[in-house]
C-alpha cells in the first residue's frame, strides 16, 4: 500500500475518534453540570529516508539529507474543559449548583459489586425513602451523595423543609421543630485531567498505579469548607457551545473527506501505473 493511503487511513482513524467527542459533547448540550471535551492532535511516527548522499561538486548543503516522512496525524488527548457553566434558577429545595470549577460533590457508586467514591457537578437530588422512617438524599441516578465523613446522608422522614447554610452545611428541618445538620461530602478537585468520565456526569478516580489519589483530589475539610460556593434553588447547565462545537463538526468533516479523497487519488494513480505497465 503506497504511503499517501497508510497516512490517510491513520489520520481518518483519529479523525473519526474527534467526531465521536464532538458528537459527546453535542448529545450533553442539556445535561446538568456536564464539562465538555476538547481534543488536540499530534503528529506520529517520522521516518527519515536517507536517500541522497553530497557529491563531489557539492560541499555545502542548506537543507537537511534525506526525507522526514510522517505516518498522519493522531489524537493527543481529550482535555477536560473545567469553565463554569450558566447557572439557572429553578427554585426546587434539593437543587444545587456550585459556583466554583474545581468543586464537586462526593456521591458513592456501586459498580459490579465494588463501592467507590465518584463526583459530580450535577446537584439534581431527591429523597430516596430507606425504610418507613428514614429517607435518604440521593442523586439522579440513586447513588447516595456522601457526607463530609463520606457517609450517605440520612435524614429522617418527617423533613418540613431543608436550606443551604455557609460551608455546605444542610439544614433539615422537622415537623415537629426540631432541625438537624449535615455537611455536604465535598472535593477539590487538583488534577481534574486524570479524572476517568462516568455516565450520569460523574468522574471517577484513576488507578492507583497511574496517579496517587491524593494528587488528582482532595477533600474540603474543616475550615477549608468556608471556601465552600454553592446555591440553592439553582442548576449549574453544561458548558458546551453548541456554535463552536458545530463549526468543529464542519471542520472535522471536511478533513476527513480530504483525507477520503487523497485514498481515492492515490487508488487511482495506482491503477494507471497498472495499466501502463500492461
Amino acid at each position: 500500500m503506497s504511503r499517501i493511503m497508510l497516512n490517510a487511513t491513520n489520520t481518518m482513524n483519529q479523525l473519526q475518534k474527534q467526531l465521536d467527542t464532538i458528537g459527546h459533547n453535542i448529545a450533553n448540550v442539556e445535561t446538568v453540570g456536564y464539562k465538555n471535551r476538547q481534543a488536540s492532535f499530534q503528529e506520529l511516527l517520522v521516518q527519515q529516508n536517507n536517500n541522497q548522499s553530497l557529491n563531489q561538486y557539492e560541499t555545502v548543503r542548506n537543507t537537511p539529507i534525506g526525507i522526514r516522512m510522517s505516518s498522519g496525524a493522531g489524537l493527543a488527548q481529550t482535555k477536560l474543559n473545567q469553565t463554569q457553566g450558566t447557572l439557572k434558577s429553578t427554585e426546587r429545595m434539593l437543587d444545587f449548583a456550585l459556583a466554583k470549577e474545581d468543586q464537586f460533590f462526593t456521591v458513592q457508586v456501586t459498580e459490579n459489586g465494588e463501592t467507590s467514591t465518584q463526583f459530580t457537578r450535577n446537584g439534581v437530588f431527591y429523597l430516596s425513602p430507606i425504610n418507613n422512617e428514614e429517607v435518604m438524599l440521593v442523586t439522579g441516578e440513586g447513588y447516595p451523595v456522601l457526607d463530609s465523613n463520606e457517609q450517605p446522608i440520612v435524614l429522617p422522614e418527617n423533613i418540613k423543609e431543608i436550606s443551604l447554610q455557609p460551608g455546605g452545611v444542610l439544614m433539615s428541618e422537622l415537623n415537629n421543630g426540631q432541625a438537624i445538620a449535615r455537611e455536604l461530602g465535598m472535593a477539590e478537585v487538583i488534577r481534574p485531567q486524570m479524572l476517568q468520565a462516568r455516565p450520569g456526569s460523574l468522574f471517577a478516580l484513576p488507578p492507583a498505579e497511574v496517579a496517587n489519589p491524593q494528587d488528582v483530589v482532595g477533600y474540603i475539610q474543616g475550615g477549608a469548607r468556608d471556601d465552600i460556593s454553592i446555591k440553592q434553588g439553582m442548576l449549574e447547565q453544561s458548558n458546551v457551545d453548541l456554535a463552536s462545537e458545530m463549526t468543529e463538526m464542519t471542520l472535522m468533516q471536511r478533513s476527513y473527506q480530504f483525507n477520503a479523497r487523497s485514498i481515492s487519488f492515490a487508488d487511482q494513480m495506482m491503477g494507471l501505473v497498472n495499466g501502463l505497465k500492461s
